[in-house]
């Protein structure tokens, strides 16, 4: 197992897995819906927005499986299937916090563009781009030929998210966001109100999809969230993507956040 990966146990029962010293995810064992980051609490409120019953996800990006035991917690019996390439990190995971029974999470060792490629047309009823390496999004899973892979793998009626960081202005969100919504036109955007308002350094969810969006079961969601939380969509969303280019096949990588390895958490 490599060394940089480790677990932080705390007085709740949960669990915290580090990596290269920096905090990458937060699972509570005993009870999987308690969800501590607002990013990941973020990408709840959106697949709870879909219609009840189980539901085919792709999660690219593994740590300590976070949102697949969510899912499992909340749609039992949902075929999920995690693309983690860290090994080490999944074996940790695993053995350390395992995962519930009867579970059908499935965990490949590859990265997430080569994993989404490998998937089945029309195969998924989301997809959650959730991965980081040294602490910003990969740049190839925010370009146009990631972007085509994910609408391809997505049913008509399919989500797909991405948990974003960006500085304040969100420049590059915007970039992703003009990429996304060639491949998939109905888009949004959420976020705590503090980085919606270009406040600081912080993490969006964007939502993606073929098909109109829950728009008021989102909104009604969003008003109900724990931390101050908005959504932009429609007209709000286009005045904040105003005069952002797509990016190309590759795409570029997040900005680097403020003291990394020190404030990346997933």
């Amino acid at each position: 197992m490599s060394d940089h990966v480790s677990l932080e146990w705390d007085e709740r029962g949960g669990v915290t897995v580090h990596m290269d010293g920096s905090p990458q995810s937060h699972v509570q064992p005993d009870d999987p819906t308690v969800l501590v980051f607002e990013y990941v609490q973020h990408l709840a409120l959106a697949i709870d927005a879909l219609p009840p019953g189980p539901l085919g996800v792709t999660h690219v990006g593994g740590a300590g499986l976070t949102l697949p035991r969510w899912v499992e917690a909340t749609r039992p019996g949902s075929p999920q299937i995690v693309l983690e390439p860290d090994e080490a990190l999944t074996e940790l995971v695993r053995r350390e916090v395992p995962l519930p029974r009867r579970h059908r999470i499935r965990v490949r060792p590859v990265d997430g563009l080569t994993g989404v490629r490998a998937l089945k047309d029309e195969s998924a009823d989301v997809v959650v781009t959730d991965a980081y390496a040294g602490g910003r999004v990969p740049a190839e899973l925010v370009g146009t030929a990631y972007a085509r892979e994910v609408a391809r793998v997505l049913k008509p009626t399919g989500l797909a998210l991405w948990n974003l960081a960006d500085e304040p202005g969100m420049r590059w969100v915007a970039r992703v966001v003009a990429t996304m919504s060639e491949a998939l036109p109905h888009v949004a955007i959420i976020a705590t109100h503090e980085v919606l308002k270009g406040r600081r350094f912080g993490n969006s969810v964007l939502l993606a999809s073929a098909s109109p969006l829950p728009v008021e079961t989102l909104r009604r969601e969003v008003a109900r969230a724990h931390l101050p939380t908005g959504m932009r969509e429609g007209a709000a969303l286009t005045k904040l993507v105003a005069g952002a280019k797509p990016f190309e096949e590759k795409g570029m990588q997040s900005p680097p956040p403020p003291e990394t390895g020190k404030w990346r958490a997933r």
